[in-house]
């Protein structure tokens, strides 16, 4: 699966590693809809860090669609919870 991380690039994860990023993304939804702002960025960078660790950078100038995008480190509560579908950021 490709992922995009806004403003940093996209990175190949494996399917097997879905598991695990859903259970972050879960408790950043929970996070996000609690407005728990300590949490809710833990829980982001968590996640982000996750992404990073578990997948293989593809080249800068790769065009490959992505199956999906994640929000930036920086990125607001509110720009997240913009962001979130009923399931989170991440399918399933």
């Amino acid at each position: 699966m490709i992922v995009r991380i806004m403003g940093e690039g996209q990175v190949q994860v494996a399917e097997s590693h879905l598991p695990a990023l859903n259970k972050l993304d879960d408790e950043l939804l929970t996070e996000v809809e609690s407005g728990d702002q300590d949490g809710f960025r833990r829980t982001l960078g968590a996640l982000l860090d996750a992404v990073r660790s578990a997948g293989e950078p593809l080249p800068d100038d790769s065009l490959e669609p992505s199956e999906l995008i994640l929000p930036a480190p920086e990125a607001t509560l509110e720009e997240v919870k913009a962001m979130l579908k009923d399931d989170g950021l991440i399918p399933g």
